[in-house]
Order: C-alpha cells, then sequence, then structure tokens
C-alpha cells in the first residue's frame, strides 16, 4: 500500500503545486487589492459607468420583440451551421441516408424562414412604408 501512494503522489505532485500557487497567487492579489486600493468618497460614486458613458434613464427599458426574434433566428441558423458542419465532415462515412437527412434538414429550416418571411417577421420597417416606396398613396 506504501508503493502505490507514493506512485500516487509522485505522479499528481505537479497538479497539486500548481493548484496551491494558483490559491496562493489569488489570495495575494485580493488581500494587496484591498490593502492598497482607494477608497474614494462622492455622490458620483454609486452612478454606473461603463465603457466612457453615463447611463442615461433606466436599466429596464422595453426593446422592441424583433430584436428577439432576430436573435432566435440567429441561434436557429448558427445550430444549423453546427450540425451541416459535422455532417460534412462525416459525408463520406453517412452516405446517401445522411445526404438526404441533410436535405430533408435544410429544407425544414428553410420552410421555417419563408414563413417568417411571409408572416411579417422579418419586416423592420413601419406599416405602409413599402407602399410609399412603390410610388403608390397609402389607403385611408
Amino acid at each position: 500500500m506504501p508503493d502505490s501512494a507514493n506512485a500516487l503522489i509522485a505522479e499528481y505532485w505537479g497538479t497539486g503545486l500548481f493548484i496551491l500557487a494558483v490559491l496562493l497567487l489569488c489570495t495575494f492579489m485580493l488581500g494587496l487589492s484591498a490593502l492598497l486600493g482607494g477608497r474614494s468618497q462622492g455622490r458620483s460614486k454609486p452612478i454606473p459607468f461603463e465603457g466612457g458613458i453615463i447611463g442615461a434613464g433606466s436599466a429596464r427599458q422595453r426593446f422592441s420583440i424583433q430584436f428577439y426574434l432576430v436573435a432566435m433566428l440567429f441561434v436557429i441558423f448558427d445550430i444549423e451551421a453546427v450540425f451541416l458542419f459535422a455532417w460534412a465532415i462525416s459525408i463520406r462515412e453517412s452516405g446517401w441516408p445522411g445526404f438526404w437527412g441533410a436535405a430533408t434538414f435544410i429544407f425544414i429550416l428553410l420552410a421555417g424562414l419563408v414563413y417568417d418571411y411571409r408572416s411579417g417577421a422579418l419586416d423592420w420597417a413601419p406599416v405602409g412604408s413599402e407602399r410609399m416606396h412603390r410610388g403608390s398613396t397609402p389607403r385611408r
């Protein structure tokens, strides 16, 4: 039993030393910043300041639903790209059944994109602006 314990210590001493060094370094940096850090007070201290711009308004402002729709469409088509990349790597092993499976997958996503387009989920312009650009007058 002592030989196996010594072998285990000999095998993992580097990992243990690394973990100990990381913990000591983190403790040192946190302690040093607490000792040397400034303690300023003032009326502008609690105001958030990000990117050089002082915030105006509430952080709880409402966004249009179209921002979320675009984000969801991006995620859907980004995941599609991941699946198709994995399919492209294994195309020789998957053969024709894999090709038809990928074609069906693309067709379903394309049908979803056509549905989104036709239902107006991708329209960002105000209602009636398309008719204005064609030169016709809007209906009243």
